[in-house]
């Protein structure tokens, strides 16, 4: 029977695997059967360089941790060897990093994996492997944040150029401004048109009137031998 120090340290393990289970975003379950010890060495520097905490547990303590995470669903995996890959903040690194490894490696392979407190299934876990790198997505991400604000950029220098906001849509008042004259202008030019309009058949009259005054001259030599 494990004395009580065993026990106790047994008991410290368990408490800090589940709080790491459930502090991680993300976590990978796998067997690393057969790995020398210059391979593991490579492969923890790489995890540790991206955030992963990588470490080799055993299974019944991890069975335990697990049940206090609320990650049972993991425990018919935690047979033969076994490695815990956990991340707090970046959702692809562990999973793209240890699927990379298991490409290469047949003796390496992934067991299970979590996602924010959820048992996934291997699928997701390859898809996951499959995602850009966290810097690729945030470049992305602001990519997408700065091309409205590019824009905006834009904008506000070419009012700075033109010398600031009052030299800019006053001059189109201004424009409007000197238009409206011309408007009225033509608009009183307008009646001025219609009068010679109306001139134009008194005119006409006048010209019918001219044969009449033209007939009265010839009668006055009649009238006169009258005489």
């Amino acid at each position: 029977m494990p004395s009580k120090s065993v026990l106790e340290a047994k008991q410290a393990i368990v408490a800090e695997l589940s709080e790491r289970l459930k502090a991680s975003c993300v976590g990978v379950v796998v067997s690393y059967k057969g790995i020398n010890v210059e391979d593991d060495t490579k492969l923890r520097k790489e995890l540790r360089e991206n955030g992963v905490n990588y470490t080799v547990v055993k299974n019944t303590l991890l069975r335990r941790a697990t049940a206090e995470a609320g990650l049972t669903e993991m425990d018919d995996v935690l047979v033969g060897s076994t490695a815990l890959a956990t991340s707090d903040d970046d959702y692809t690194a562990a999973a793209r990093i240890l699927a990379n490894y298991a490409k290469k490696n047949d003796f390496f392979e992934i067991k299970a994996g979590y996602m924010d407190g959820a048992v996934v299934d291997l699928d997701t876990i390859d898809h996951l492997a499959k995602l850009p790198t966290r810097e690729v997505l945030l470049a992305n991400v602001l990519g997408a944040f700065q091309a409205p604000i590019a824009s905006f950029a834009r904008a506000v220098q070419a009012i700075v150029d033109k010398g600031g906001v009052e030299n800019c849509e006053p001059a189109q008042k201004e424009d409007t401004a000197e238009e409206a004259p011309a408007e009225e202008a033509k608009a009183e030019e307008a009646p001025a048109e219609e009068a010679k309009t109306e001139e134009a058949p008194a005119e006409e009259a006048k010209a019918e009137e001219a044969p009449a005054e033209e007939a009265k001259a010839e009668e006055a030599p009649a009238e006169e031998a009258k005489e």
